[in-house]
């Protein structure tokens, strides 16, 4: 079969944190979402490192077989220990390239807790798919632990209601509480 007819898998990108935080159940969920992506054939898309949040989702889809790309910028390959172990590890120029790319090989967004960069990530990602830049529109799902990302959920809430965001398209952002919900949103 020539590439031009082979189907891909689906593909997830998780925007999640390069630091560890101090709450151990971010892991624990980083790790069942890791090894429900694996179970389902979907390949995870994400910032390439090996450590906190992001290096903890990325063994786990490794640990069960899944297919796992890396996307990360030359200058933060040894800050922010890149990961070795992947299936795919792409370097780029910069960050506008990595989110680029990870835009490009995904076709929905997920976020677990994260800092400045997981935040912006998101917006980035949803305001795309708002105007329309990404090759069909892709969903952001915000995984939530322990309401972790409610104050986010309020935020958005009161743009729509003070007229910042349309009606029309607080659907773009979601926030779910489950892995299985995540992965619904792939087989939307």
């Amino acid at each position: 079969m020539s590439d031009s007819t082979a189907t891909r898998s689906p593909a997830l990108a998780v925007f999640c944190g390069s630091r560890p935080g101090t709450d151990d159940g971010v892991h624990a969920l980083a790790r069942q979402l890791g090894t429900a992506l694996a179970d389902a054939g979907v390949d995870l898309v994400y910032g390439g490192t090996e450590v906190g949040v992001m290096g903890t989702l990325a063994d786990a889809v490794l640990a069960e077989g899944g297919r796992v790309v890396g996307v990360i910028p030359v200058g933060l390959i040894e800050r922010e220990i890149a990961h070795r172990g992947l299936t795919k590890l792409i370097e780029v120029e910069d960050m506008h390239a990595r989110k680029r790319t990870m835009y490009a090989r995904a076709d929905a967004f997920c976020a677990l807790p994260g800092g400045y960069g997981t935040l912006e990530e998101v917006f980035e990602a949803a305001t795309w798919t708002q105007l329309g830049l990404h090759d069909g529109p892709k969903p952001v799902v915000l995984l939530d632990h322990n309401g972790f990302w409610s104050g986010l959920e309020a935020f958005l809430d009161r743009a729509v209601n003070d007229g910042f965001v349309k009606p029309a398209n607080p659907s773009i952002v979601s926030r779910v509480t489950t892995v299985a919900d995540v992965l619904a949103v792939l087989d939307r």
